[in-house]
């Protein structure tokens, strides 16, 4: 694999985090820093477990609270919308076009 070399500053916090791991693993500091790189770009996108459970729960307050709207209002909205759709969308141009 190429490399090439670069400069960060980092605070000494880091810098200790960086170092500990290092020794503790026996690996080069770069190579710590590689790997912390490869696993933080591997998990882009997705939720931590802390927003994971805040999110769950943040569901699980909606569903406790029940429906907002009678049964009856959303099942004759849903045919309208059918109704669109089967009949080619909206008969009037949309605003902003």
């Amino acid at each position: 694999m190429a490399t090439k070399k670069v400069t960060f500053t980092l605070d000494e916090k880091t810098v200790g985090q960086i170092d500990r791991a290092a020794r503790f693993l026996r690996i080069p500091k770069s190579k710590v820093v590689r790997e912390a790189i490869g696993e933080y770009s591997a998990n882009l996108g997705r939720l931590s477990e802390e927003e994971r459970e805040r999110m769950l729960k943040i569901l699980d307050e909606a569903l406790a609270a029940g429906p907002t709207r009678p049964q009856e209002e959303v099942e004759q909205e849903l045919r309208e919308i059918r109704e669109a759709r089967r009949g080619g969308g909206r008969r009037t141009p949309s605003e902003g076009r």
